[in-house]
């Protein structure tokens, strides 16, 4: 028995990891809401909440209020039996008046519940937000 539910797991986090890559490629239109438990942690260096419809509001501001928004992803690796990490490079063009580009590099850590829904993701960042900020006053060449 502990085999096939080792072997369940894994097919369960390969499936969220092929859905996650698929959400990637397309952020932040159309993500799977429903890869999340319902009271998914979420933390990044800008917030920290719990709760999948706080972390919808928050995919949808981006949408808002940025443009030409790219997730480009570089890799996926698996930590432990629940835990996979995503490296990544999130660009976009902030709002007017100068739209300066902007790119963040860094990571996240998702973590898989019993059920196999993602109860955890953490991201952070290759720089600080400073660094972030500063992009805000470079002009396009």
């Amino acid at each position: 028995m502990g085999d096939h539910e080792t072997t369940g797991n894994r097919a369960t986090m390969l499936a969220v990891i092929e859905q996650v890559k698929v959400d990637y490629a397309r952020f932040p239109k159309e993500q799977s809401y429903q890869l999340y438990a319902k009271d998914v942690y979420f933390k990044d260096p800008m917030n920290e909440f719990r709760g999948v419809d706080q972390y919808r509001r928050m995919i949808g501001f981006i949408q808002k209020w940025f443009d030409n928004i790219q997730l480009e992803l570089h890799g996926v690796e698996q930590s432990q039996t629940n835990t996979f990490t995503t490296r990544w490079t999130l660009h976009f063009t902030a709002p007017p008046p100068w739209q300066p580009r902007i790119s963040i590099p860094g990571w996240s850590e998702l973590q898989l519940n019993k059920e196999g829904l993602i109860c955890s993701h953490i991201d952070y960042w290759n720089c600080s937000r400073w660094d972030v900020f500063k992009q805000l006053f470079k002009r396009a060449l």
